[in-house]
């Protein structure tokens, strides 16, 4: 199994959407994550519990600026948080990674470096990286956020240093689309090979 992780805006989807198109099975706890935070997921119940209704939007999915304020602010709030769900991401991805027939699998975790148990979980573990400055100014077009915010975000998550350090692979992703296209396609002979 692969361990794909990456800063905000570095293109881990756009790298694990290659890989999907190439016939590797792509676990993303991102989507989990959303799935259990949407209207009616099985995390709401337990998140309204522990925070009150002000995290939750009127549809009863999870409200992600409100969340997303109250966690930079508060560790505590956040440490709350990841016990509600990183026990149901796991759960769900490794249902997911249990039923694959593919030839291998790519386990996508924003946090792999950060969180707990993940680098454990992975045979290789592949970085998508770029320059901080490309981070910034992708995910303040992407997003709509001011400079500060992209940098508080950055700040919470691994370094750049510290994710290179981790990797036994490393995608450039600050280049074109073929350029990143074709780093993915010979990753993915490497890890046939591997299989």
């Amino acid at each position: 199994m692969i361990g794909l992780t990456g800063g905000i805006g570095s293109g881990k989807s756009a790298a694990a959407d290659l890989f999907a198109g190439l016939g590797a099975d792509v676990v993303d706890t991102d989507l989990i994550a959303h799935r259990l935070t949407a209207p009616d997921g099985a995390a709401m119940g337990a998140i309204a519990g522990a925070f009150g209704r002000r995290v939750v939007r009127p549809d009863g999915g999870l409200d992600r600026d409100a969340m997303r304020s109250l966690v930079f602010d508060d560790p505590a709030a956040r440490e709350r948080l990841e016990g509600i769900l990183h026990p149901l991401i796991r759960a769900q991805s490794e249902r997911q990674i249990a039923a694959s027939a593919a030839p291998y699998v790519v386990l996508v975790v924003p946090l792999l470096i950060e969180a707990g148990g993940y680098r454990e979980r992975v045979d290789r573990l592949c970085v998508v990286d770029v320059p901080e400055a490309v981070q910034v100014a992708r995910v303040m077009a992407r997003n709509g956020f001011d400079e500060a915010r992209v940098g508080a975000i950055m700040a919470a998550q691994a370094s750049r240093e510290q994710r290179l350090a981790a990797a036994d692979d490393v995608i450039d992703n600050s280049g074109t689309l073929d350029e990143l296209r074709a780093q993915v396609e010979a990753l993915h002979q490497r890890y046939l090979a591997l299989g």
